[in-house]
């Protein structure tokens, strides 16, 4: 391999980290890091590589054709709500199931 493809393949490579990292600031909302450490740091992006993993494989597994920013503002916005997940990823339109009343079991004392 020459020096001219080593280099294109290098750009390539430097492209594909720089829109990944650009995916995740804009998608997982870093801005500050709360430790200054390395290790805080690392921990950090650790976290945000996961997030990101977690959120493709929900992307990549539902029938629904979502884009990674709406996936991701749809799921802060139903953070709480009880459903089942892959349910609501495949029709994610569908009226939400009525909420339950959970009733409080008797402690028996004694």
């Amino acid at each position: 391999m020459g020096i001219p493809a080593r280099q294109g393949k290098q750009a390539g490579d430097r492209w594909q980290i720089e829109t990944f990292f650009r995916a995740l600031k804009q998608n997982l909302k870093i801005k500050t890091f709360v430790g200054t450490s390395a290790n805080a740091v690392k921990i950090r992006v650790w976290t945000a590589l996961i997030a990101m993993l977690i959120l493709r494989l929900l992307q990549l597994g539902s029938q629904f054709k979502w884009s990674l920013s709406n996936l991701v503002a749809l799921l802060r916005m139903n953070l709480f709500t009880h459903r089942d997940l892959w349910a609501w990823l495949n029709d994610p339109f569908e009226t939400p199931p009525v909420s339950y009343e959970m009733e409080q079991l008797p402690l028996a004392l004694g």
